[in-house]
């Protein structure tokens, strides 16, 4: 019988771990965009940023060089 609750507590202690380990702030998808004269020219792939990493994008200002800008934009 004790070999039972060990092992269901351990179940249930397991359980809760899977899920902390889960993504609990929030997400966006981003891509770089450059734009020549004011329309768009390229458009990186889109991707996922979540937490720091899309803070951190967020962050960064737009880079201008002479009629090229290249910009973060998400959705």
């Amino acid at each position: 019988m004790r070999r039972k609750a060990v092992y269901i507590l351990s179940l249930l202690l397991m359980t809760c771990l899977i899920n902390s380990c889960e993504v609990l702030g929030n997400c966006k998808i981003c891509r770089q965009v450059t734009y020549i004269d004011g329309k768009v020219d390229y458009e990186g792939p889109e991707a996922e940023y979540c937490d720091a990493e899309l803070i951190a994008i967020e962050a960064k200002p737009d880079i201008i060089n002479g009629n090229t800008r290249l910009s973060w934009e998400c959705r």
